[in-house]
């Protein structure tokens, strides 16, 4: 599956930062410490729908953090799946009377467009669920020969993981029985099903259904792949047996990435799967949740179409921690736009203060769990004082304007490469 087009990121003089990160598995900060290449997963969309604004703030946080580790030079082997055959995609299609690998070509298209536009620098490997099934298969097969998949007796052909052969299940999440019970109901599991040998065993083949897509599964019969064994498998296979960061949204804690991370390790995998389990916060509108089911969901797309700047969304974006669950509203939106403005304004400028003092400044505070806020601050309080006519150095502008364009993915007014 091809990815989109990656933007110019200016090289910036100097030495980066390491770069410390939150993880959920331990529930604090801490360093990242690839050795050498840094290799970073992020869990992709499922395309029955548009990129809204939670796929957008989910996808430059991470983007931050592949530019902070180029930055500190680091290579990146960044991965990202695409979800292109499950149930939301099967059901969106069948409401709307359309072919789903229709629906799912238009979606991933318009996917790529909004990535593009919001200068997302983009995966080396841009992997599709469908593609990547023969893969899938064989390690199924792989858990079947050792005991930890398990076909359920009533025809359907289905095939669960087994949970009791991955002794480190719930390292991840940190959550109780009953909190993983709630919570896999919700999202997508079926700790109701009956034939499973424990509630919360994840589906890894879904035997043939009358009227939908299949594959040949080999041993295991016509059927396609359930969700967190695609995303185990395609890490596996293109990262290898160790993630530095697996990152998605906050919902995927659990069960995707628990389950994810259970897979792969029973697989042979690096015990834990990845060393930072880094998760972005929610996106509301207005004070209510966003989510398709109240019909709410602000489309990046439909943003542009009005003309909104996405460089303002991507301002917006940033403003708050990328670990917060927080709003998206009209003034926020507005705040942006001025900030962009008054930025752009700044660089282009004949001189101002310090443009290294400023680097220096963004990188330290990117460097400590992605601050945006602060890095944003310190930016603002140059753009207040080039245009208050403090400074005279001739070099600073274009410095600042590349520290933003490299760091946080806005290119200003003057900005070029800084070697």
């Amino acid at each position: 599956m091809e990815s989109w087009i990656a933007p110019e990121v200016p090289r910036l003089p100097g030495a980066g930062r390491q770069l410390s990160l939150f993880d959920s598995a331990r529930n604090g900060v801490h360093p990242t410490e690839p050795a050498g290449t840094a290799r970073l997963y992020v869990c992709g969309i499922t395309p029955y729908d548009a990129t809204h604004l939670g796929h957008a703030a989910t996808m430059i946080t991470f983007d931050v953090i592949n530019r902070m580790w180029r930055d500190a030079g680091h290579p990146v082997v960044y991965v990202q799946n695409v979800t292109d055959i499950d149930d939301p995609l099967l059901e969106r299609a069948n409401r709307d009377h359309e072919d789903w690998v229709v629906l799912a070509m238009r979606e991933t298209a318009l996917f790529r467009e909004d990535m593009e536009s919001l200068r997302i620098v983009p995966p080396e490997h841009y992997v599709g669920a469908v593609e990547s099934i023969p893969a899938i298969v064989d390690r199924i097969n792989d858990l079947a020969e050792s005991g930890t998949a398990y076909r359920l007796d009533d025809g359907t052909g289905d095939v669960y993981f087994d949970l009791t052969r991955a002794p480190r299940f719930g390292y991840e999440s940190r959550l109780s029985r009953e909190q993983m019970l709630e919570l896999f109901a919700e999202r997508g599991g079926d700790p109701a099903r009956e034939g499973k040998r424990d509630p919360l065993d994840p589906l890894l083949w879904r035997g043939a259904r009358e009227g939908e897509p299949s594959w040949d599964g080999g041993p295991l019969g016509p059927g396609r792949p359930g969700w967190h064994i695609e995303c185990a498998v395609i890490a596996l296979r293109l990262v290898g047996d160790r993630l530095d960061v697996q990152g998605g949204g906050n919902d995927l804690v659990f069960p995707h990435h628990e389950m994810s991370a259970a897979h792969a390790e029973t697989l042979g995998a690096h015990q834990p799967f990845s060393s930072h389990y880094t998760h972005a916060g929610m996106i509301g509108l207005d004070g209510e949740k966003m989510s398709k089911s109240k019909g709410n969901l602000l489309f990046v797309s439909r943003m542009r179409a009005d003309h909104v700047d996405p460089m303002a969304i991507r301002l917006g974006l940033l403003a708050d921690h990328y670990r917060s669950d927080r709003q998206w509203t009209d003034d926020l939106l507005k705040a942006a736009q001025e900030r962009l403005a008054r930025w752009r304004e700044a660089a282009s400028l004949p001189s101002g203060p310090s443009g290294t003092e400023v680097l220096a400044a963004v990188r330290e505070r990117l460097a400590d769990d992605l601050d945006t806020p602060g890095a944003l601050a310190v930016v603002d309080a140059w753009a207040d004082a080039a245009l208050s006519g403090t400074g005279g150095d001739p070099q600073a502008p274009a410095l600042v304007a590349a520290t933003v364009d490299a760091l946080l993915g806005v290119p200003l007014v003057g900005s070029a490469p800084v070697r």
